[in-house]
């Protein structure tokens, strides 16, 4: 299972808000309920993510058995 635990974490530690997101980089409420819920995003969508945050994959996304 894919969960986007991480990408909360990056937030926080750069005191980065959702509202922020939404309002510098055009980043959508509805991503935002899909990540927050770990449901599938593309992968262009993780590619924009880390070129907005200035981060790596991992920063984003983590993999853990179920």
């Amino acid at each position: 299972m894919i969960s986007y635990k991480p990408f909360y974490r990056t937030l926080k530690k750069r005191n980065i808000s959702t509202y922020q997101l939404i309002r510098d980089f055009g980043v959508s409420r509805s991503l935002l309920d899909r990540l927050k819920h770990d449901k599938p995003i593309r992968t262009q969508t993780i590619d924009d993510l880390c070129r907005f945050l200035d981060c790596r994959v991992e920063d984003i996304l983590e993999y853990r058995k179920d």
